[in-house]
């Protein structure tokens, strides 16, 4: 039956077993059921159900919980929490079981001894470094659940996380003035981090204004009633061990501007209309300026009236004005955020006031030049119009007449650089203002000036040192300062002091006397040590002092000479004959040394100029001839040794006359020349022989050959009979020389031989005494006319002939046999 019913309603008529299944009835109703036995006899009595059954569906132990995580752990406690099963077994939880295993163990073991519903639990009492892992069970009216998944083994430490930050508040924020502004956000990190504020760099402090407020998870600065002066960069820095996390807004308090800044200029005054100009308030209060507004007063009157409210130049225009009254202008300043108090002006009387410029002050020169000058000026008062120009003169001290610099317009520059000046000449300079009504008085003059560089004095003489010394004396050089101060060096001083004095003298009076970087200090004492230091001057004075390194002990030097040899002294020198013979050498040596020129070992020529200074010497011969060639020597010579050195010196000139000229195999119209060559031949080789030949009765010589190489020559196409001198000279590169002549004429003629003997000699009578002999003439005659006959005899058995007589013709009688 029904709980709320009385009546019973029967589920089943037959039912043989301890159980049944009772259908159709409504869930969430409440019922009683009972249950009787029943025998062939009867039924038995009924046993009734104790108490009300709600019908729902059946009851069992809840799933298993959700999302076990693990939300904190340190060294000697876990927090955990985790969400309850998705279905609770059909009853409501009644609590939750969380348990724990050590790792390394077997079993579980519970956690919590309370009947506990919250899903979160702290662990608590744990030993440092040990690691567990944990699981959750849901328990209902049925019993325990399934346990939920075991959480990932953790470990008992302090954890550790980086500072986390998220704002409420963006890069930038405006705020208006007198209105309060905040910057919130939230954190997180492990360990807890420390919150700083920073504004500006400058860590923010708590006032009456500003209010810090920080929670374990949010931050918060707030600012009441804001000022102008709350403008600017704040940061919000979070930090633990692990590291920082910064924000930043750049906040921007704003207000209505500060007022323009005075006082009001009148820069042009006029009978009808003004020109102002004013400058910018100090406080734009936070954004930029819109625009002014500008209102004018006529000083006798309480109305402003407005001239503009839409221009954001620094300067206006006021118009409208009544000639001869005084006006008052006030101006505001507008961005976006309203208006400033006003500027208010001087009155001015609104009237015209143009004039030339005044005159400017005296000018002043500076940066003179020899050829330049600059000068510079203050601008005068401008007469009530703009200066539209400067005009610059200059003149001459000694002049009358002003000229004018330029005809370009100089404005607004109040400097001018004037060119084209006369060194050394004076000048003075003067300068007037322009502006549109004309060109006012010019200045007074300015200061004479010269035309010339400025000079300072000179830096100090460069590397100064002792290169050379004697018993008494000690040469200094040094190099030229390297700044002259723009004025020429006049010289130099050179000072010496003995070394352990205090004062220093003067090895030379004045500058001028030493113009070069080299000085010969004499008058010295031997065996003493001295200091030296040189001074540069120039139109400006004195340089500070450039000092000689170390001190110089006086005493003579030794050195042994030196030769250096100039290109002339190489081993052989050649010069033409009529030249000029040049011979140096470059001479070194302490003290110098004496310097002696020989030739063969012997003095040389008279003709011979010899030259030494103390650095050299030359030997120069002019118009050389062939008999200055030879060796030269040049010997140096002091105490500590001696040097020599020689050159073969050749003098080219034209060769001398050939030798031994002879003439052979003289025919009727040839004959044959011979001849050796010239003893001397200038010094360069014989190029060829020229032979002439002269007809005695003639007085011209007639060249039969110019370029023959050898020494001989046949001359040919002679005139028989006819007498013939010749003569023969060598050429060589620079020229020809002497001839050599034969000493005799030669007449052409083919030579003479003896004639052929006489034929068929025999006698045509004898006697007792006397024998008479003819004879034939000979074949030849020998190239001549036979002039007679030679008759010898000889005594049978003698070894000599006779000469008996010379007959001319061909027959002879011999006698005085």
């Amino acid at each position: 039956r029904e709980s709320d019913h009385r009546a019973w309603t029967p589920v089943s008529y037959t039912v043989t077993r301890q159980n049944a299944t009772v259908q159709g009835l409504t869930e969430g109703k409440a019922y009683f059921f009972r249950i009787a036995a029943e025998n062939i006899i009867g039924v038995g009595p009924f046993t009734e159900t104790t108490k009300e059954i709600v019908i729902r569906d059946p009851i069992t132990v809840p799933d298993r919980p959700e999302d076990l995580e693990v939300k904190a752990v340190t060294k000697n406690s876990v927090t955990l929490t985790w969400n309850p099963p998705k279905y609770n077994g059909g009853s409501d939880i009644t609590m939750y079981v969380l348990e724990s295993r050590l790792i390394g163990k077997e079993k579980f073991h519970r956690v919590t001894k309370e009947k506990m519903l919250d899903r979160k639990y702290t662990v608590e009492g744990l030993k440092e470094g040990d690691t567990y892992e944990y699981r959750v069970s849901a328990c209902n009216i049925v019993g325990q659940g399934k346990p939920s998944f075991c959480t990932k083994p953790i470990t008992c430490k302090d954890e550790i996380a980086p500072p986390s930050l998220d704002l409420d508040f963006r890069d930038k924020l405006i705020v208006r003035v007198g209105e309060a502004f905040s910057l919130t956000g939230r954190y997180s990190g492990k360990p807890a981090p420390k919150v700083t504020w920073l504004k500006d760099n400058i860590v923010v402090k708590e006032n009456d204004r500003t209010k810090i407020k920080t929670t374990p998870t949010t931050l918060c600065l707030g600012v009441l009633k804001s000022v102008r002066e709350d403008s600017g960069k704040y940061c919000v820095t979070v930090e633990n061990s692990t590291g920082t996390r910064k924000g930043f807004c750049q906040v921007n308090v704003v207000d209505r501007p500060s007022p323009p800044v005075g006082p009001v200029i009148f820069d042009e005054v006029h009978k009808d209309h003004m020109i102002v100009s004013w400058k910018p308030p100090l406080d734009d209060g936070g954004s930029e300026i819109t625009n002014y507004i500008i209102e004018k007063k006529d000083a006798h009157r309480d109305m402003w009236m407005p001239v503009t409210s839409a221009t954001i130049k620094t300067t206006c225009k006021i118009p409208k004005l009544l000639e001869g009254r005084e006006y008052q202008i006030r101006i505001y300043a507008e961005n976006l955020y309203g208006i400033s108090d006003p500027l208010i002006s001087d009155e001015m009387k609104a009237k015209d006031r143009f004039r030339v410029p005044d005159a400017p002050e005296q000018p002043i020169i500076k940066d003179v030049t020899k050829d330049s000058a600059v000068v510079v000026w203050k601008k005068p008062y401008d007469g009530g119009k703009p200066i539209t120009n400067y005009i610059v003169e200059k003149k001459e001290t000694m002049s009358t007449r002003w000229v004018r610099v330029t005809k370009d317009p100089i404005f607004p520059s109040t400097e001018f650089k004037v060119p084209d000046l006369l060194e050394g000449c004076e000048y003075e300079f003067r300068v007037s203002a322009e502006n549109e009504i004309g060109v006012g008085d010019p200045s007074p003059p300015s200061k004479p000036i010269f035309a010339r560089d400025p000079i300072a004095k000179p830096s100090p003489p460069v590397n100064p040192e002792a290169v050379d010394k004697t018993k008494n004396s000690v040469d200094l050089s040094w190099q030229p300062p390297r700044h002259d101060g723009n004025g020429k060096i006049i010289g130099y001083l050179v000072e010496y002091q003995k070394v352990g004095d205090e004062e220093w003298q003067k090895a030379n009076l004045t500058a001028d006397s030493c113009p070069e970087t080299i000085y010969k200090v004499t008058g010295l004492t031997e065996g003493l040590t001295y200091k030296f230091r040189v001074k540069a001057v120039n139109a400006a004075g004195e340089s500070e002092p450039a000092y000689v390194p170390d001190p110089v002990e006086v005493k003579d030097r030794l050195e042994p000479p030196e030769l250096i040899l100039d290109a002339n002294m190489a081993r052989e020198q050649h010069v033409k004959a009529g030249d000029t013979l040049r011979l140096s050498a470059v001479i070194k040596g302490v003290p110098f040394p004496k310097v002696s020129w020989k030739k063969e070992d012997h003095e040389v020529s008279p003709k011979a100029d010899i030259e030494v200074t103390g650095v050299g010497s030359k030997l120069e011969i002019r118009n050389t001839v062939h008999e200055d060639g030879g060796i030269y020597s040049l010997t140096v010579e002091n105490p500590a040794g001696s040097k020599t050195v020689s050159v073969k010196v050749v003098v080219l000139d034209k060769p001398g006359p050939p030798r031994n000229l002879q003439v052979s195999e003289v025919r009727s119209d040839s004959c044959y020349l011979t001849w050796m060559e010239p003893e001397d031949d200038g010094g360069s080789v014989i190029t060829n022989y020229v032979v002439e030949r002269k007809d005695v009765a003639s007085a011209q010589w007639v060249a039969i050959s110019s370029s023959s190489k050898k020494r001989s020559h046949l001359a040919k196409y002679l005139m028989e009979g006819t007498q013939y001198l010749f003569r023969v000279a060598a050429e060589n590169q620079f020229g020809r020389g002497p001839y050599v002549e034969t000493v005799k004429p030669i007449k052409a003629i083919d030579p003479l031989h003896p004639p052929g003997p006489p034929k068929n000699l025999h006698h045509v009578d004898v006697d007792k005494t006397e024998v008479s002999l003819v004879w034939n003439r000979p074949d030849r005659d020998g190239g001549a006319e036979i002039t007679g006959y030679l008759v010898e005899y000889q005594e049978e058995g003698a070894d000599e002939w006779t000469k008996f007589q010379t007959v001319p013709m061909l027959d002879c009688v011999v006698t005085g046999l």
